[in-house]
C-alpha cells in the first residue's frame, strides 16, 4: 500500500470524508460553538459530581453567618519572615453591630486568614447513594473553619455549594424533558411526514393549536393545579413532563419537513421497492440521514427547558425547597431589598445566564455543522 493511500485515509479531503467528519470540521471551526461545548461539558460534569465538588452540604446552615458577603480567594500567603508561598486563602470576617440601626454587619479581620486545602477532608458524604467519600475539591485545612466564596443565604447556607448542587437539578431537567419531547416529535412528527394524508392533517391541526395557545399561562395552570403535598421526586418528573408536553411540537414540525423531503428520495424509493417494511425504512434509513439535525434542534430546545424550570420554580410553582435548582434559589432574591443588603443572591442567575448562552451557542454550531456540504461550498 503506497504512503499516498495511507495519507488519504488519515487525512480525507472534502469529497471523500464521511459526513460526520465534514459535521466536525465545520463544528470546529464555530469557536463559540466549541466554547460553549467545553462551558456545558464542564457543567455537566459539575452536576454528576457535585458532592466533591461543593465544599458543604447546600442544607448545612449557620446562624453566625446569615447573609454572610462573598470572600476573595487568595492563592499567595505571605509569612512573618517576609517569604511567600502557594497557600490558598480567604480573609475571615468578624461580625459587627452597626450602632444606628443594629443590623449586623461583616468587616475584613486581617488578623485572620482561613486557609483552604486542594482535596481536603469535608463532612462525609454519599457519593451517588453507591459509597462515602469525605474528599472535597476545596475544602477548610482546620476542620470546623468555614469561608463563603460566593457569600452565604438568609440561613446562613453556602451559597456556592447551593449552586453546585441547583446545577445537577437543573441541567438534568432540560435533558430529560428534551428527551420526552424528543420521543413525541419523531413519533408524530414522522408519522405525519410519512404518510401525509389525514395523518399529516390530524397532526398539523393539533400541533396549530397547540402552538395557538400561549405557554407561559399554560405553565402556571398546569404547574399550580400539582398537589402541594406532592414529594421533590414526584414534582419534579411531573414539572418535566409538563414541560416536554408543551415542547415537542416544533420538534415534530422539524422532523415532519425532513421526512416529505426525504420519502421521495431514490434510497427511500428503493428500499420500498426491495420489499423493506415500513418500520425498517424509517428506523434503519430515514431517521439516521436526519440524525445532525435532530442533535441540532435538541442542543436549541434544552436552554428553553432550563429557562421553563426556573422560571415557575421562581414564580413558586415549580419545584419546591428541599429540592435545590437554580430556580429555587433565585426565589429568595425576589424582593429590591433583599437585592440591596445581599446582591449575591442574585448568583443562581449568572450560573442560568451561562448555562443558556453555553447551549445556544453550542446549538448554533451544531445546526450550522448539521448541513457541511453547504459550509464545504461558502
Amino acid at each position: 500500500m503506497s504512503s499516498a493511500t495511507l495519507d488519504t485515509r488519515q487525512h480525507p479531503t472534502a469529497d471523500q470524508a464521511s459526513q460526520w467528519r465534514l459535521m466536525w470540521w465545520a463544528f470546529r471551526r464555530h469557536k463559540l460553538a466549541v466554547t460553549g461545548l467545553i462551558i456545558v461539558f464542564l457543567l455537566y460534569f459539575i452536576a454528576a459530581f457535585a458532592e466533591v465538588i461543593a465544599p458543604y452540604d447546600p442544607d448545612l446552615s449557620n446562624a453566625r453567618a446569615i447573609n454572610h458577603p462573598p470572600q476573595g480567594l487568595h492563592l499567595i500567603k505571605t509569612g512573618p519572615d517576609g517569604g511567600w508561598r502557594f497557600q490558598p486563602h480567604v480573609t475571615a470576617m468578624a461580625q459587627k453591630r452597626d450602632p444606628m440601626t443594629l443590623a449586623t454587619t461583616f468587616a475584613p479581620d486581617p488578623t485572620r486568614t482561613v486557609d483552604i486545602e486542594i482535596f481536603g477532608k469535608g463532612a462525609p458524604v454519599t457519593m451517588w447513594g453507591l459509597f462515602t467519600v469525605e474528599r472535597r475539591l476545596i475544602a477548610p485545612k482546620v476542620p470546623g473553619e468555614r469561608f463563603y466564596l460566593i457569600g452565604a443565604d438568609r440561613l446562613g447556607r453556602d451559597m456556592l455549594s447551593r449552586i453546585i448542587y441547583g446545577t445537577r437539578i437543573s441541567m438534568s431537567i432540560g435533558l430529560i424533558g428534551v428527551a420526552m419531547s424528543l420521543v413525541l416529535g419523531i413519533l408524530l412528527g414522522g408519522l405525519s411526514g410519512y404518510y401525509g394524508g389525514w395523518v399529516d392533517a390530524t397532526v398539523q391541526r393539533i400541533v396549530e393549536f397547540k402552538l395557538s395557545m400561549p405557554t407561559i399561562p399554560i405553565w402556571l395552570g398546569l404547574s399550580a393545579a400539582l398537589p402541594q403535598d406532592w414529594p421533590p421526586t414526584w414534582r419534579y418528573f411531573a414539572i418535566t413532563v409538563i414541560l416536554s408536553l408543551i415542547g415537542w411540537t416544533e420538534l415534530a414540525r422539524v422532523v415532519r419537513g425532513r421526512f416529505l423531503a426525504l420519502r421521495t428520495e431514490d434510497f427511500v424509493v428503493a428500499a420500498r421497492l426491495d420489499g423493506c417494511s415500513q418500520m425498517r425504512v424509517i428506523f434503519r434509513h430515514m431517521l439516521p440521514s436526519m440524525v445532525s439535525h435532530i442533535i441540532a434542534s435538541v442542543s436549541l430546545a434544552i436552554p428553553m427547558m432550563i429557562i421553563a424550570e426556573t422560571s415557575l420554580s421562581f414564580l413558586g410553582l415549580g419545584l419546591l425547597p428541599p429540592t435545590i435548582s437554580w430556580g429555587v434559589l433565585l426565589k429568595e432574591a425576589q424582593n429590591v431589598r433583599t437585592i440591596a443588603e445581599a446582591p449575591w443572591l442574585f448568583s443562581p442567575g449568572v450560573a442560568v445566564c451561562i448555562a443558556v448562552l453555553a447551549l445556544n451557542f453550542l446549538g448554533d454550531g451544531m445546526r450550522d455543522a448539521a448541513d457541511p456540504y453547504a459550509q464545504e461550498g461558502r
